[in-house]
């Protein structure tokens, strides 16, 4: 038991240490994320914007070409008119007529909408332009900054983390999901050992009876207050931490 104890205590420390490490990154990892999913925004709605733009040159191309058509057959309807030999040939072809003028008048109104809009358009996506810039300028900083900091602490994180894959080795599986877990839910300090006969993860003054049970070692004890499971501080004093983190 003492050494299922120890396992557990020492990777505390080890995760301490690369802990430590991550906190110097500080808010960048946020900032980063937060960042990437602006730009991603921002660039799905320029092209969101651009597709409407190009499917609305597209429109106006297409009526564009049917305004020419149906001025073609308007002045060939209206040379017609002069050969027509009754008066069903004349109300057919001035039928034609009519159909064709409100057709060319409504194309022309959609084209006067559609320009409008993709003015619009133009002057929006050119707003978004010059900002989606600057947050691309200031990832490109950030991402720079937190590599920095990543290549200063490389050597120390992979020293940490290869410690912590033997020490890992030794900690049954029941005891390191528990570990896991109460780490996740305190704030990563899962084990921590009596100092001034109190839990050092919440200063819960922990009962004489109950450290004498907790200096026995025969099973794990976890704080009847914050959860976190709790060693003595005999134990806790006899690693050899300059050693382990050296």
């Amino acid at each position: 038991m003492k050494d299922r104890l120890s396992a557990l205590y020492e990777l505390q420390l080890i995760d301490n240490e690369l802990d430590e490490l991550e906190s110097q990154r500080g808010d960048l990892p946020q900032h980063v994320k937060d960042l990437e999913a602006k730009i991603s925004q921002l660039q799905a709605s320029i092209q969101v914007k651009e597709v409407e733009k190009t499917e609305s040159e597209q429109k106006r191309e297409y009526n564009t070409v049917s305004m020419e058509k149906l001025n073609e057959s308007l002045k060939k309807h209206k040379t017609q008119l002069f050969n027509v030999r009754n008066n069903k040939e004349y109300d057919a072809l001035t039928k034609s007529i009519d159909q064709a003028d409100e057709d060319i008048q409504k194309r022309e109104l959609e084209n006067e909408a559609l320009l409008e809009r993709e003015k619009i358009i133009a002057e929006e996506i050119e707003s978004m332009t010059p900002l989606l810039s600057e947050l691309e300028e200031e990832l490109k900083h950030k991402e720079s900054d937190l590599t920095q900091i990543a290549k200063l602490n490389e050597s120390q994180e992979t020293k940490f983390r290869s410690k912590r894959a033997k020490i890992e080795v030794n900690v049954r599986k029941p005891d390191l999901s528990k570990y896991l877990q109460i780490r996740k839910a305190k704030n990563g300090k899962a084990v921590a050992p009596i100092r001034r006969n109190a839990c050092s993860g919440c200063h819960n003054v922990i009962p004489p009876n109950r450290q004498l049970e907790i200096r026995k070692m025969d099973m794990v004890y976890n704080c009847t207050s914050c959860g976190r499971i709790i060693i003595s501080s005999d134990l806790a004093d006899s690693i050899d931490k300059d050693s382990l983190l050296a």
